[in-house]
C-alpha cells in the first residue's frame, strides 16, 4: 500500500514538472532557481525541472510523428 502511494506521488511530481516545461515552452515563464540559496537544493530542484523537459520532449516527439495530430 505504501509502495503504490509512493508511486502515484512520483508520478503526479513529474506530471506537475511536465506541465511547467510546456508552461517554459509557450510561454516563455519559468520558476526561478536563483532564489534558492542552498546549492543542493537549488540542483534538485533543476533536476527535478530537467525531468520535466526531457518527459515534455518525448511527448512532443510522439505528437510530431503522429498521424493522430496535426499543426493548426
Amino acid at each position: 500500500m505504501a509502495l503504490g502511494r509512493l508511486f502515484h506521488y512520483a508520478v503526479d511530481a513529474v506530471l506537475v514538472s511536465t506541465v511547467l516545461a510546456g508552461v517554459r515552452r509557450s510561454s516563455g515563464f519559468t520558476p526561478q532557481t536563483t532564489g534558492i540559496s542552498d546549492p543542493t537544493a537549488r540542483s534538485v530542484v533543476e533536476k527535478y525541472l530537467g525531468i520535466g523537459e526531457s518527459i515534455f520532449d518525448m511527448i512532443q516527439g510522439t505528437a510530431v510523428n503522429s498521424q493522430y495530430f496535426r499543426r493548426s
